[in-house]
């Protein structure tokens, strides 16, 4: 079992674990994911590395408090242990050889960006931010961003976080204005990768998504995370969680990402009476 070090609350609904786990730590990169159970009749779930330390041997992770799981994650206190925590799974984000990037994140999303502009700027990219919150109240990691960004943009649906608008709003105007990216990277809800890309297509601008389907076991053995991609089968857990946005087929997966909603309601209401506490 892996033991949680620390723990803090970045909003209401989003917190962070800074977990002891010394081999993911050794090997972990930004853009892969872990798995992790709660406790022996839990699901699993997928999470993002959100950071890691190799010296110290540990693993950071991000969570929004959404579903059963995520609850009972958040129950558990520093010092408390995560039953099962594997990884790291998944290909790592590429960022060798790019020069001038934009990275856009939306939401908790942020979380999965964050390390992704880190790794950037140290390897000496020059890397625009967008980040993106529907309110100043659920914005995240805004020092972090703003430590390790050459420019960072800021914007929220209401106005009360930087700009009020879309992310979109602030790339489009960075494109008009003819600024030169040699890639650009979105990570966050489904819809804005979705118009990220088809903005930068008519820019003719690599663009990276990074996906978040459905997902059990993480070693592209139960199918869940299949994505169409080009045309093509892929499996988000073993051939991604980065695409090209430009082949991704997001209307498919937006279809697929709510299929069990009414499911995910009823086990967030259930409470099983044999284990005392929900199963």
């Amino acid at each position: 079992m892996n033991q949680i070090l620390e723990k803090s609350h970045l909003n209401e609904n989003v917190a962070r674990m800074v977990i002891d786990a010394p081999l993911i730590a050794a090997k972990a990169e930004p853009g892969q994911f872990v798995i992790l159970r709660v406790r022996e009749e839990g699901e699993r779930i997928p999470l993002t590395v959100a950071g890691f330390d190799r010296e110290r041997g540990t693993v950071t992770i991000i969570y929004q408090i959404v579903g059963a799981t995520t609850r009972l994650l958040d129950q558990l206190e520093q010092g408390d242990e995560i039953l099962d925590f594997v990884g790291p799974l998944g290909r790592a984000t590429a960022t060798e050889g790019l020069q001038r990037v934009a990275v856009i994140g939306g939401g908790v999303g942020c979380a999965i960006a964050y390390p992704v502009v880190k790794k950037l700027h140290d390897q000496g990219t020059w890397v625009d931010t967008v980040i993106g919150f529907r309110s100043s109240g659920l914005a995240i990691l805004d020092d972090e961003f703003s430590a390790d960004s050459s420019r960072l943009f800021r914007v929220s649906d209401d106005g009360t976080y930087g700009e009020k608008g879309l992310v979109t709003d602030i790339l489009r105007r960075l494109l008009e204005n003819r600024e030169q990216y040699d890639e650009v990277i979105a990570i966050g809800p489904l819809p804005m990768m979705k118009f990220v890309s088809l903005l930068t297509k008519q820019f003719g601008i690599k663009t990276v998504v990074s996906m978040n389907p459905i997902m059990i076991d993480g070693t592209g053995m139960c199918g869940c995370c299949r994505l169409t991609v080009g045309g093509k089968m892929r499996f988000a857990c073993i051939d991604g969680p980065d695409f090209d946005g430009h082949e991704v087929d997001f209307d498919e997966a937006i279809a697929r990402s709510s299929a069990y909603r009414a499911q995910e309601r009823l086990a967030d209401e259930h409470v099983c009476n044999l284990l005392k506490g929900g199963c």
